[in-house]
């Protein structure tokens, strides 16, 4: 399995997303099934998990299922031979997100997700989203300072403008960002320069727009409403899907040219284009887990993911979080 760095730290080049779960995918899993749906990640060669303290649902019996709990259970009893990643700073508040980066939301955060983790340390802890009310120096000094005291190992900023960055990285060195990133969604990439000046990695998140690129889903798919946020992207809205096409039918042909799906040539097209993009997609089917996993050994050169790059700036796609 290809390897890639995030910091010091060597993970697989593609790693598991671990929110569906239990948030925005549904009802959340069972913690027996979740456990054996880790457990074969493992198995098959994942070592990069990704949760967040925000991330939670409720069961069928009105409890509230909190993914790092799932997450750290699973995952306990092999903690030193896997690298765990969770985030802080943002809360629910219905239909808008609520952001507190204060220094003692952090370090509240901190503990309770070590507690719920099961864990004495994080090994790359993530300001969930910037909080515009408090400066990227201040958060940095914060991180700095945890990293001191051995409750993370590092830190990253997840959805982060070049400035902050730079800001932050002059204070504490950032090890990774997790950005939107996709064939639908490449606004991002104007800190590909950055990123690799700074030596952070650049870690995707919803690599596959929510599972469109999967060719899994159309206008016709019904989504589980509310408890399930894609019935409410707009990718799988009629326009959307039509919108999209034309890539669809790009993806399929490449796929049957590589003998491969077209959710693994879209990973493969990052993976391939830069060695320090680390995608994590998720699910909760084992067959799907090996499927990204694999795309791995899918290549794609150079001139095959230009060409695929022409393309795509010449098509606009309606796909949420879109800029």
């Amino acid at each position: 399995m290809d390897k890639r760095k995030i910091g010091n730290m060597v993970v697989s080049s593609i790693g598991l997303g671990c929110m569906g779960l239990s948030h925005a995918s549904g009802a959340p899993t069972g913690k027996k099934e979740a456990a054996e749906i880790l457990r074969q990640a493992v198995d098959l060669g994942y070592t990069l998990f990704d949760t967040a303290e925000c991330y939670t649902g409720v069961n069928s019996d009105g409890s509230i299922s909190y993914n790092e709990e799932l997450v750290g259970e699973a995952l306990r009893t092999i903690r030193d031979k896997i690298v765990l990643a969770t985030k802080y700073g943002v809360q629910h508040g219905g239909d808008h997100l609520i952001l507190d980066s204060r220094p003692s939301t952090i370090r509240k955060s901190v503990d309770e997700s070590l507690k719920r983790l099961g864990t004495d340390y994080i090994d790359l802890y993530y300001q969930h989203r910037i909080d515009p009310k408090v400066e990227p120096e201040t958060v940095a000094e914060t991180m700095g300072a945890l990293i001191k005291e051995g409750k993370i190992r590092s830190w990253g900023i997840s959805e982060t403008t070049e400035d902050y960055l730079r800001r932050a990285h002059a204070i504490c060195p950032v090890a990774a960002i997790q950005n939107r990133y996709s064939m639908m969604a490449r606004w991002h990439e104007s800190l590909f320069s950055t990123v690799e000046e700074l030596g952070v990695a650049f870690v995707a998140f919803s690599p596959m727009a929510n599972g469109f690129l999967t060719g899994q889903y159309d206008q016709t798919t019904k989504f589980e409403e509310g408890a399930d946020f894609r019935s409410r992207m707009p990718q799988f809205t009629a326009d959307g899907v039509e919108q999209s096409r034309e890539l669809l039918e790009i993806l399929n042909q490449l796929a049957s040219e590589k003998k491969a799906t077209p959710a693994q040539i879209s990973l493969a097209w990052m993976l391939c284009k830069k060695p320090w993009i680390i995608p994590i997609p998720g699910s909760r089917k084992p067959k799907r887990l090996k499927e990204n996993l694999d795309a791995a050994y899918v290549k794609l050169t150079d001139k095959e993911i230009k060409v695929i790059d022409t393309k795509l700036d010449q098509m606009e796609f309606i796909v949420f979080g879109g800029h």
